[in-house]
């Protein structure tokens, strides 16, 4: 049964993200499938479940990259029904992709003020004054004219968060972007994995906005949400806060959290 608090929040905010009877089919096959959900500003959530789950297809169609077969979507109050290449205005949603996605051709500085280009009319001082910016509050100094090649794979990552943050640097402090991050510590080591959870954090901080993580990672989970949303046959079956994932005894949380081969999640699923 899908947990009674899934779409429900404690404030009269307006909403960042309003989902109803979501449905997206690949092949006539649900993916998602009455899909419901509420997120309110400053909200920090992470999505878990197996794997072809939905998790990653919950984040493309909300950053615009696929359109749901079916339902309703809003975002920032708006009605979203174009893909976000076919919106003059598209809502301020940032996608930080399980792998970093540079343009291997243009060099970090390029990759990163790539959009401030294509989309706004402003100078190539400024331009370079909002990258070289976002560069430092990744950590990374001295790399703009490097290519994406030249650079480690943690560093790549960070490149990646950069961009993420470019937008914001150039809209007004009091704008909430939408801040995405597609399973952001996957493969990695646990240091590594502590860099980035730092990363993701700082980065929502600066950029004054609300998260929604994709992990099965439970360190990446337990420090950058605050809710937590389970996905399993298409739809949210359980929602709480992470004092109370770590907590309880729902059958899907329980297994999730332990790895037993035993209980709702069924193997042909994972």
């Amino acid at each position: 049964m899908e947990h009674s608090k899934s779409i429900k929040t404690q404030d009269n905010a307006e909403p960042i993200v309003e989902i109803e009877n979501l449905l997206v089919e690949w092949d006539s096959k649900p993916v998602l499938n009455k899909f419901n959900l509420v997120m309110k500003p400053g909200e920090k959530i992470a999505i878990i479940g197996p794997s072809g789950c939905g998790k990653s297809t919950t984040l493309r169609v909300l950053a615009g990259l696929l359109l749901p077969t079916s339902g309703n979507l809003k975002l920032f109050g708006s009605t979203q029904s174009y893909l976000r290449l076919d919106q003059t205005n598209p809502p301020d949603v940032r996608l930080v992709f399980q792998n970093p996605a540079l343009l291997g051709s243009l060099t970090v500085e390029e990759n990163v003020g790539f959009l401030l280009r294509k989309n706004q009319s402003m100078s190539e001082s400024k331009i370079k004054e909002i990258v070289i910016s976002c560069l430092q509050e990744v950590g990374l100094y001295n790399v703009s004219n490097k290519l994406p090649s030249q650079l480690s794979g943690g560093m790549q990552k960070r490149v990646s968060f950069a961009r993420a943050l470019v937008k914001g640097s150039s809209l007004q402090s009091s704008s909430m972007p939408l801040l995405l991050f597609d399973e952001p510590t996957s493969g990695l080591d646990p240091i590594a994995c502590t860099r980035i959870e730092d990363l993701i954090i700082k980065t929502t901080n600066v950029a004054k906005g609300c998260s929604i993580v994709v992990s099965h990672v439970m360190s990446t989970i337990e420090r950058s949400a605050e809710r937590v949303l389970m996905l399993y046959g298409g739809k949210i079956q359980w929602d709480g806060t992470i004092k109370e994932f770590k907590e309880s005894d729902n059958s899907f949380i329980k297994q999730f959290r332990t790895g037993s081969l035993q209980g709702p999640i069924q193997p042909e699923i994972i």
